[in-house]
């Protein structure tokens, strides 16, 4: 599910989970990962990848509708969560999107330091403007610091999905590869 390695100082993080969704046994095993990197004496930086054609479809959206439906506010700030480590993790650290970013998964690449995106069939997008799904502020909040503010706006209202070269443009991204 979780794949964490290290070379020298610099900790991969490798998401191998199909889609790589937010479920709570992934969410387990990320932020086990992240505990054990932030453990790890000396310098380090931290990169994030997944694997085949997605970095994170986002939330799991049948285990909200199934087991999750219970405790929609629960689940929800378990992502926030996943996101805000990452915003101020205590070390560099690198979204590396070989795939699709959606959604929360999207979210979270944003909370990297550096964005490197792939340049073939790889997309960023918040599909929730044609899902009709409101956002919560707290994910709206962490688009709204981390993009330029008409990216950000653009972004949040209207579900574009953005390849590398125009996430680039649109400093979604600092790489393209």
């Amino acid at each position: 599910m979780i794949d964490l390695s290290r070379s020298g100082d610099v900790f991969v993080l490798r998401m191998e989970n199909g889609e790589n969704r937010f479920g709570p046994d992934f969410m387990d095993a990320f932020n086990s990962a992240l505990d054990e990197v932030e453990k790890a004496e000396g310098p380090k930086a931290l990169v994030t990848t997944g694997s085949g054609k997605f970095y994170s479809n986002g939330l799991d959206l049948d285990y909200m509708m199934g087991d999750g439906a219970g405790d929609p506010n629960g689940y929800l700030a378990r992502v926030l969560g996943i996101m805000e480590r990452v915003l101020f993790f205590p070390a560099i650290t690198v979204a590396a999107m070989n795939g699709h970013a959606f959604g929360a998964g999207a979210q979270t690449a944003l909370g990297h330091d550096y964005r490197v995106m792939r340049s073939q069939r790889v997309f960023f997008c918040m599909p929730e403007v044609p899902m009709r799904v409101e956002l919560h502020p707290g994910m709206t909040a962490i688009i709204q610091a981390r993009l330029p503010k008409q990216t950000a706006h653009e972004v949040i209202v209207t579900g574009t999905r953005y390849g590398a070269d125009l996430a680039l443009e649109k400093k979604i991204v600092d790489y393209a590869l």
